[in-house]
């Protein structure tokens, strides 16, 4: 067994285990945590395979940042434990048959038949001036500028969808308004008024 086959198996365990416990921990935080290092561990697999851009770019984007809010929700909510767990044991049964469905559905589609070391061949080993982003935004931008583009469109609609789901309409609110602010004199605000003086009574 090579080095490269040890590692491999090394993050694999740690990304089935992270998924894993994703799914089964009781607590969402340590759910959000094993989820970190199920992205990590991918993140490792991807430097495997020589994709140092989409590796780094994966624990940038989604460990740096979207976990992090993904926490900041999670412990901000009050997440009732008893409602999470109702039912666990009553689905069981229909988990682990949809689970095992979904596991001889991935194996017949990228099973060793079709993406084997025998039906793959081995990749060209890479010069020294070969660059992975720009031979990603080749292929993004010329094979695939469609389905990329239509993907950005779906997150734009989605973007939108949850912005006009999640607006209750404009509240009274008594923070000042810059623009009236600004528009406004100073003989708007100030009176001067002019009075004799007196001299009350000793």
């Amino acid at each position: 067994m090579t080095v490269e086959q040890v590692i491999f198996y090394f993050f694999s365990f740690f990304a089935i285990l992270g998924g894993s416990l994703v799914v089964i921990s009781k607590n969402t935080v340590r759910a959000v945590l094993c989820l970190v290092m199920t992205f990590v561990a991918a993140s490792g697999l991807w430097m495997l395979l020589e994709a140092e851009f989409l590796a780094v770019t994966l624990v940038l984007v989604y460990v740096g940042a979207v976990m992090v809010l993904f926490l900041f929700v999670v412990m901000m909510l009050d997440v009732e434990l008893a409602s999470v767990r109702e039912g666990f044991i009553r689905y069981l049964p229909l988990g682990l048959c949809i689970s095992l469905l979904v596991v001889a559905s991935l194996v017949v589609a990228i099973g060793p038949k079709y993406f084997g070391l025998g039906a793959v061949s081995t990749p060209m080993t890479p010069t020294a001036d070969y660059s992975n982003v720009k031979m990603l935004g080749e292929v993004l931008y010329t094979h695939f500028v469609y389905p990329f583009e239509l993907a950005g469109v779906l997150l734009l609609v989605a973007i939108v969808a949850a912005i006009s789901l999640t607006f209750r309409g404009r509240r009274d609110s008594l923070a000042p308004d810059p623009n009236k602010q600004i528009q406004v004199h100073a003989r708007d605000r100030i009176r001067l008024v002019k009075m004799e003086s007196s001299r009350g009574k000793p």
